[in-house]
């Protein structure tokens, strides 16, 4: 057990002249030069943004949540050729194993998520480090970074494991229009990676900044992935294709990891900065999940045009509508849909990390490193 609390008396450091929120020029990269005579950097001084990096001040240490769900990742490594795709390739290649119906949602499902894993790993890389200030929460999107890389990996083995077209499944989020209409709403918020010249520092640029955040952890990860999980998940419970949805499980429980680690940075950013939570701006934030949901009702009929045992896409919508009305509760805002009830409640004991649970007639005693994974 991590103990936080002091064990020795420390000496203070140089006394620092108070902090400016939005010093000129501000170096978020932590890649300017040295401040020599700055002083120590003391926790007072760290934000969530617009706060000097200083090459990586991780201690002393500010926000322990974010260094928690760090070493959560690491304790939950996997890789997906762990996991055994025999019964799945033998599933697939027979010809009354599954239905057509069953079929196309497997390979509309991988589709979204081959193209969507690089879409949420480009935006960590590429935008969310660099305007992030906190090194604490840095170190965790360099865990998270590496756990979307294994989720890309995933789809890829699946995909060579089934001996699918690659070029369809990778392809598909140009041909299969509700998940091109979901990829274009993302990109969307995607815009400053193209731009150079963006940083925050103003109330007009930390709100986009807090808008992408939103889109990414919020929706994208915390909503629009969910339907896949639900589709594959319910297959693996009727014994079907349980390779894939062991390999789905892992993800989802890595997903429930990032929503959380996205809802605590986008609620910390709050407290610093209440100007940014205009009732304009949580307005434009309702709208933006209940547009999600929407697009996301859509894929499910796209993708489960008649259903199949135990799911349907209107099943899956209702879903979608519980799952909504809770990420607006996750950061304080009203519901955007009629109150209801979770038709899937088997899909909050399946991102359980530490719960124990029948999986496909064993039980999963506790979500640990693929090696150290302890079955009855």
């Amino acid at each position: 057990m991590l103990d936080w609390s002091d064990t020795e008396t420390i000496a203070a450091p140089p006394p620092r002249a108070p902090l400016q929120l939005n010093p000129e020029p501000v170096h978020p990269t932590g890649l300017d030069a040295i401040d020599r005579s700055g002083g120590r950097v003391s926790i007072d001084e760290k934000r969530m943004i617009n706060c000097r990096a200083d090459v990586n001040q991780l201690l002393p240490m500010k926000y322990k949540w974010a260094w928690e769900k760090y070493l959560a990742g690491c304790n939950n490594h996997w890789m997906p050729t762990e996991v055994s795709m025999q019964a799945d390739i033998a599933l697939w290649k027979s010809k009354d194993g599954l239905t057509d119906d069953e079929r196309r949602a497997i390979k509309r499902n991988l589709g979204f998520f081959a193209a969507s894993e690089s879409l949420v790993a480009n935006n960590i890389v590429l935008a969310i480090y660099r305007h992030l200030t906190n090194p604490e929460c840095r170190q965790y999107l360099l865990r998270q970074s590496f756990e979307e890389a294994v989720h890309t990996h995933t789809f890829q083995y699946i995909v060579e494991s089934l001996g699918l077209d690659d070029g369809e499944l990778f392809n598909m989020y140009r041909e299969v229009p509700s998940i091109t209409e979901k990829a274009a709403w993302a990109l969307k918020h995607t815009q400053h990676l193209d731009d150079p010249d963006f940083k925050t520092g103003t109330t007009e640029t930390d709100q986009a900044f807090l808008r992408d955040l939103v889109a990414f952890y919020v929706i994208f990860e915390g909503m629009w992935f969910y339907t896949g999980f639900a589709q594959i998940l319910s297959l693996g419970r009727r014994n079907k294709m349980v390779g894939i949805a062991e390999q789905y499980q892992y993800i989802l429980r890595d997903e429930s990891i990032h929503l959380n680690f996205g809802i605590d940075v986008i609620n910390q950013i709050k407290i610093e900065n209440p100007h940014l939570w205009t009732k304009a701006f949580q307005e434009e934030v309702r709208d933006m999940i209940r547009t999600a949901a929407e697009l996301e009702a859509s894929y499910g009929r796209d993708t489960m045009p008649r259903g199949f045992l135990g799911l349907n896409a209107a099943l899956c919508e209702t879903y979608m509508h519980f799952i909504a009305n809770r990420r607006c509760a996750q950061i304080g805002l009203a519901g955007v849909f009629d109150e209801t009830d979770n038709p899937f409640p088997w899909m909050s004991e399946a991102m359980d990390l530490k719960k124990e649970k029948n999986f496909f007639e064993t039980r999963v005693i506790e979500y640990q490193n693929g090696g150290a994974l302890s079955w009855e």
